[in-house]
């Protein structure tokens, strides 16, 4: 009997994803945060996008890195929201494997490019205020592809052997992921065989990306908080500081909680199983929710824009 059993599992055709254990009485009333979240996260970034097409003026680097993050922001929040609304509303727990190890690869992929992009975002504000009149011959059009391309490439690579690493192991224990997606360490938790390895490429995978783009991100800030501080003008330095508060403000949004949520699902064994589950998703919800409200608000040439589209659709 446990052979058959064994058998049944080593290859599962399908996962059954749980939603948050300890909360299913819950389900229809988180979820309705969890739409609102995302409903203005689709409407917020598609916004982003189409006033950045319509309007030359923004056909800068700035705003190019802005639309990338746009369509990280769109495919990570869409990646996961329709199933686990689709858990919350309709009872439908099963996700087939295949789609499981796919909508992991994806989460992962699109959090590292968006990590990237925050990189790239930082470099264009250094490069704007520390060397303002080689800015255009910095951060040319060619420059800027191939940045974004890197971006790209690093997080599509990066993130390419975890899809891998889960599929060839053994599930003989269970099919039931206790979450409301696809999660790396959720998944590989699951199996009967050492997961050491793909644990530490997780890890290692976590610290190269995240570790090195906080770093370089720290190193540009300090460097344009230098140049502000040492401009002669009070109201030049706040005119300044405040062309970047839009993007520490993201910042911090995206890598606090995601860096919260990594760290206690890997360490914070006494950390309720619910909690974990809901901090992996406000990771995924919230800066896609918060992106488009942050540069639409503190961006002074996008709320122009908006403003403007608004009053010629109301006369």
């Amino acid at each position: 009997m446990s052979d058959s059993n064994a058998t049944e599992f080593t290859n599962p055709s399908t996962f059954i994803l749980l939603g948050i254990p300890g909360l299913e009485r819950a389900h229809i009333w988180i979820s309705i945060p969890f739409c609102t979240m995302y409903t203005i996260a689709i409407l917020g970034n598609f916004t982003i996008l189409f006033i950045v097409k319509l309007e030359p003026s923004l056909h800068g680097p700035m705003y190019y890195f802005l639309c990338m993050l746009a369509v990280s922001d769109l495919v990570l929040s869409t990646s996961i929201l329709p199933k686990t609304l689709s858990i919350f509303w309709f009872n439908s727990r099963e996700i087939d494997f295949s789609a499981c190890l796919t909508q992991m690869y994806f989460i992962h992929c699109f959090l590292a490019m968006e990590s990237g992009i925050f990189v790239a975002m930082a470099y264009d504000r250094y490069v704007a205020i520390c060397d303002p009149l080689r800015y255009s011959t910095i951060l040319t059009n060619p420059m800027v592809a191939k940045i974004s391309l890197a971006v790209v490439l690093r997080g599509c690579m990066l993130l390419l052997p975890a899809p891998f690493l889960a599929r060839f192991l053994p599930y003989c224990r269970t099919n039931i992921i206790p979450h409301t997606h696809c999660e790396h360490m959720a998944v590989v938790k699951l199996a009967c065989a050492d997961i050491h390895v793909t644990s530490y490429y997780g890890l290692s995978v976590l610290f190269f990306v995240t570790g090195l783009d906080v770093l370089f991100i720290t190193v540009s800030y300090s460097q344009i908080l230098r140049a502000v501080f040492n401009l002669p003008m009070k109201d030049t330095r706040l005119k300044t500081f405040a062309t970047c508060s839009s993007h520490l403000c993201a910042i911090l949004a995206f890598y606090i909680p995601a860096l919260f949520s990594f760290l206690t699902q890997r360490f914070g064994q006494n950390v309720s199983l619910y909690f974990h589950v809901l901090m992996a998703n406000m990771y995924i919800l919230v800066p896609p929710m918060l992106n488009p409200i942050i540069y639409g608000v503190r961006t002074r040439q996008i709320w122009d824009r908006l403003l403007l589209f608004f009053s010629h659709k109301g006369t």
